[in-house]
Order: structure tokens, then sequence, then C-alpha cells
């Protein structure tokens, strides 16, 4: 009999491991009554991630499908990236990167914002004045002349694209720069960009109204 009581003891702690998991897991105990978005700043709101999010107030935390939410947030065109947790006791919480625009797509009269991805997130009435035009033969599908313009874009110091007012790219090889002073550079493809806008860089210094940086060895101003 001595050699049997552990049993009692044992067999009541797994009892309460049971109810506490019931509790925690099918009642509205522990059930979710906040939903706080962070990261936002403009490009989304709250209101529209929470309304997409459509987290069930009420309803266990521990069963919140945070993946279920993590895909409804991330179709949104302005969020970049979305993570999704549970913030004990009662609290799902929602963290979005937004996308961010690094030109404007004129597309017939709508004007589009685009990120580095190439990913048209969002329409405006005109263009910011920090961003530059990118110019695309079919403005719906950035493709690769699309993603070699924003190739270049990105390899631009700030000093430099924040000169930029367009860019042209009627094909991936042929990418043009026009900047807020007239000044006109030929870029040509996105291969060597890291280079080119080094090259550019110095050559910027110089008078001219046309710098060729295509072929960065024999970079030529006119």
């Amino acid at each position: 009999m001595t050699g049997r009581r552990p049993l009692v003891p044992l067999t009541a702690g797994a009892v309460l491991l049971v109810a506490a998991g019931w509790v925690v897991g099918f009642t509205g105990v522990f059930g979710v009554r906040h939903v706080v978005v962070n990261g936002v700043t403009g490009t989304v709101t709250v209101e529209t991630v929470q309304r997409a999010a459509a987290v069930p107030l009420g309803d266990p935390l521990a069963r919140l499908d945070v993946s279920g939410i993590a895909g409804r947030v991330g179709r949104l065109p302005g969020v970049a990236h979305v993570r999704v947790s549970r913030a004990w006791p009662a609290t799902a919480r929602i963290d979005v990167v937004e996308r961010s625009p690094v030109a404007v797509v004129p597309d017939g009269p709508a004007l589009w914002l685009v990120d580095v991805d190439g990913v048209l997130f969002e329409r405006v009435k005109v263009v910011p004045a920090t961003l530059p035009r990118l110019v695309l033969v079919h403005p719906h599908q950035i493709g690769l002349a699309g993603r070699a313009a924003l190739t270049v874009l990105g390899a631009l110091p700030s000093a430099i694209r924040a000169k930029v007012s367009v860019v042209e790219a009627p094909t991936g090889y042929s990418v043009t720069l026009g900047l807020r002073d007239g000044r006109t550079v030929v870029w040509g493809g996105a291969d060597d960009s890291a280079l080119k806008a080094r090259v550019l860089a110095v050559l910027l210094a110089r008078p001219g109204s046309m710098y060729d940086v295509s072929t960065p060895s024999v970079a030529v101003v006119r």
C-alpha cells in the first residue's frame, strides 16, 4: 500500500495540468481582448490592418491563428512584411513593415508608387517632390526594364538620387536619368551599377550637360 501512495499526488497534478490546459486553450479566460498594431506610418493605417487581420476577439489566445492573420495582412498592397505574435494574457500583436516608395510610375492618367521590389502598391494624385518618375513602355508590368531602373536607383548615393527627377527605361539595357537641373545621365544596363555610381559621383563635379557612364572605364562628359 505504501508503494502506491505517490500515485495520488501525481494523478492530482495531471488533473490540474489538464484543467489548466483546458482553461487556457478552450475558454475565454485567456481570450483575445486587444489587437495592437505596430510599424504603420501612413502607407497603411492601423484600422486597415485590423480590418484585414479580422482577429476573433474573445477566442482563446493560445489558439490564435497567427499564420492566417499574417497571410491576410500580408495581402495588403502597402505591406512588405508582417509578423503576428501572442502577448499574454490577452493581446494579439501585429508588427508591420510597410513598403517604402522609391519612384512614381505614370500609367496613363494614373500615378503609382513603386517600391524597390517593383511592387506598385499605392495610387497617388501627384508626384511627391522627393521621388523621381519612372517612365516605362509597359508601366503596368515592371518587367526587366523596370527592375533594371530600380537597381540603378538603389545603387545611387542618396545625395545623387535626390537630384534625379526622371528615370527612363525603354529596355533593361538603356536606362537614362534626367536630373532636376536639366542634365542627363546615360546609364545603359544595370550591370556594374555600383561602379557606375562611383564614376558618376566624380563626373558630376565637371561642367557638362550629358554624362555617359554606360561603359564606366571610358565614361564621357559632353
